[in-house]
């Protein structure tokens, strides 16, 4: 395999592997550019692996370098700039995400970037579980996915974090960023003292790892996992217009004003058809059940109004008939934005430390 590691590590840590579903047929390999193109070369000189750029204008020479921060680039030798890049691997993660890397769309590229694990820890092949952005029409969020399947939801971006990735914002020697604009919507982190090593891993065992390199200890020390837990993490855990709480017994519970959809279904511990109304909205009259440290629902199909507040987005919530719930888009300088969501109520839980969760407002039938 042609894979890029630590240096200044002792335990070997692999970041990054070029070839991971092509492995050279024994030890011997050849890494050349040929064409302004990488290639890794096998027996008799077969291609194995290559960064399949078009040619184009040969410029001035073209070199591949090594970056300090592990990226590995393709550039013309007269352009160190970064936007000169004729290849990079950041844009092509295997199950690691470094500082500076991004995980989502780069939309002038055409490129998702997401990880996927090993098949195994000793199998650098494409594994079942990927951890992927998914910038749907309301607002983006990161998806783990088993075998194609979503298995966990990070939440919305909130303006400072996404709920479902238990990032510690007090660090003073990590700073996070979510970008979202024309070019671009991604994720990534930086480290403020570049002598300490951290990353993001996607595991075969359907977790998503912070690890930071502790050098008294010689290991990699797990700073969290996500999902958090496995009652109220997984998704859909409780069916439409419920909610999961890992401090009631069980931990499913419908909204206020709502009811099980199946009675027989829930008493047998199986919530998936989830809840409905006791009463219908009139769409006059209505009011709103305020719900405390949420993760916010599904916002795929949710309207986003970045321009106004939480009192303007509750009388837009109320002049629309189809309105279900709204809540702040930005948790920032006492809120703001609006999200309004228009069907049912899915993948929602509540949150028991106080830092965690926001508001959410469900529209219920007059009393």
């Amino acid at each position: 395999y042609l894979g890029i590691w630590y240096k200044k590590i002792s335990q070997r840590t692999y970041v990054w592997v070029a070839n991971r579903d092509t492995p050279l047929s024994n030890a011997v390999g050849t890494l050349k550019i040929s064409g302004n193109n990488l290639v890794l070369l096998g027996d008799s000189n077969k291609s194995v692996w290559s960064t399949n750029l078009t040619r184009g204008n040969e410029r001035s020479p073209v070199v591949a370098e090594l970056l300090a921060n592990g990226n590995f680039v393709l550039r013309f030798s007269n352009n160190n700039d970064t936007s000169g890049f004729l290849w990079q691997s950041f844009d092509y993660p295997t199950d690691t995400l470094l500082p500076e890397m991004k995980l989502g769309y780069d939309l002038k590229k055409g490129l998702n970037r997401f990880l996927t694990s090993w098949r195994n820890s000793d199998d650098p092949s494409s594994g079942s579980i990927s951890y992927k952005l998914d910038p749907q029409r309301g607002m983006p969020e990161f998806y783990l996915l088993k075998e194609g399947s979503r298995a966990h939801r990070s939440g919305p971006w909130n303006g400072v974090q996404f709920y479902g990735i238990p990032e510690d914002q007090k660090l003073s020697y990590m700073v996070y960023d979510f970008t979202e604009n024309s070019e671009e919507v991604a994720y990534s982190f930086r480290m403020t003292n570049n002598n300490i090593y951290s990353r993001l891993k996607i595991n075969s065992d359907e977790y998503l790892d912070r690890l930071t390199w502790t050098p008294t200890s010689n290991a990699w020390n797990l700073f969290w996992s996500a999902p958090v837990d496995t009652r109220c993490d997984v998704h859909m855990a409780c069916g439409p217009d419920a909610y999961c709480d890992v401090n009631t017994s069980p931990v499913c519970n419908c909204i206020q004003g709502f009811k099980p959809t199946d009675d027989q279904q829930w008493d047998l511990s199986d919530p998936s058809s989830g809840c409905i109304r006791k009463t219908g909205l009139s769409c006059g009259g209505d009011g709103f059940t305020r719900m405390k440290k949420m993760k916010l629902p599904e916002t795929r199909m949710a309207i986003v109004v970045r321009s106004i507040g939480v009192k303007k987005c509750e009388k837009r919530c109320l002049s629309d008939c189809n309105c279900t719930a709204f809540a702040n888009a930005d948790i920032r300088n006492g809120g703001t934005g609006c999200v309004i969501w228009t069907r049912e109520l899915e993948d929602i839980r509540t949150y028991s430390p106080a830092d965690l969760g926001q508001d959410l407002y469900v529209r219920l039938a007059a009393a």
